[in-house]
């Protein structure tokens, strides 16, 4: 995109749930009351069957997002065309109201892990984001909206603190912001510094939109792993963010162990609860470590085809 607009996109959509095939039958047969729904991008590019149709249909009689896991927006990797050219084709066809990945790198080499894995935040790493960030919106004729990623480690050479980076690269690109509120509360507790301060320094006039998730805390440090309600602290941030934005479109993410579409949905719905802002939300008790078995950045909840590719299999 040749101009760096400051115009930030409609994101009003109000509440909305991750389009995941375990409840494809149940959203084509009840065309539930949900806003809209959010599509990871992987699970949709590749197919020419069933997942293609749902989206297609569901696009008619909702707004969708489209949320990627694999631009690799920070990688050193030259960018991946060839996966550009397949998000645009279904960006054309869907109609998406927003494009969105995360500001991470994901492998290296031509190899991809599928993890979403943090940079460290300097005026180099600035620079090098940037300059990408504006080569997908040009080749998507689309802005790009970028989340902020759960992070496991810090960076000692890190001189730029994430919302300032952030800031500066909507500012320098003209890209939105997806806030993570979960993703703020896993990185502040595994980096030992304050979430509260983080959203002190948020960019919040260049948020359009919201995540929610669950997560998996072990005592001593916390997974980003999407398979459970979401955690007292994390209704708390929330609360904050959706005032501060003004009403920035929210989106649930469950991901691992993804119950019924009524569960979901229910979870979803409390999110009514805090929208009077931080002072006026009734938080439930904080939850202890649970001890489970989880993973970072689960892809059980991708379709068999964009899982072969993870693995490798041939066709």
């Amino acid at each position: 995109m040749t101009e760096k607009s400051t115009e930030v996109l409609g994101r009003d959509l109000g509440l909305g749930l991750g389009l995941r095939n375990v409840h494809f039958e149940h959203i084509l047969e009840h065309w539930p009351a949900v806003d809209w729904f959010e599509a990871i991008s992987e699970n949709f590019m590749d197919s020419g069957g069933r997942p293609r149709d749902v989206i297609r249909r569901v696009a008619e009689r909702y707004p969708v997002v489209l949320h990627g896991v694999s631009l690799s927006v920070g990688s050193t990797d030259p960018l991946n065309l060839d996966y550009l050219a397949r998000l645009k084709a279904l960006a054309a066809e869907i109609q998406p109201a927003w494009v969105s990945d995360h500001l991470c790198w994901t492998g290296i080499l031509g190899q991809n892990s599928h993890d979403l894995l943090p940079l460290p935040l300097t005026e180099e790493a600035l620079d090098h984001v940037a300059a990408r960030v504006d080569r997908v919106q040009d080749f998507l004729g689309r802005r790009l909206i970028l989340e902020n990623p759960s992070s496991y480690l810090t960076f000692s050479h890190s001189t730029v603190e994430e919302p300032a980076f952030l800031r500066a690269l909507a500012e320098r690109t003209g890209c939105g912001l997806l806030l993570d509120v979960n993703n703020v509360f896993v990185s502040a507790f595994n980096a030992g510094t304050d979430p509260q301060a983080y959203l002190d320094d948020f960019p919040f006039e260049r948020v359009v939109q919201l995540h929610l998730a669950g997560h998996s805390h072990r005592g001593t440090h916390i997974i980003d792993t999407h398979d459970c309600p979401v955690r007292a602290e994390v209704w708390e941030l929330f609360a904050r963010a959706w005032e501060a934005t003004d009403g920035a479109a929210t989106l649930l993410e469950w991901d691992g162990d993804i119950p019924n579409f009524e569960t979901c949905h229910a979870e979803l719905l409390k999110a009514r609860d805090f929208m009077d802002g931080p002072t006026h939300a009734a938080a439930p008790a904080p939850l202890a470590a649970d001890g489970r078995d989880a993973v970072s950045t689960p892809v059980d909840f991708m379709s068999p085809t964009a899982m072969a590719a993870v693995r490798g299999d041939q066709t």
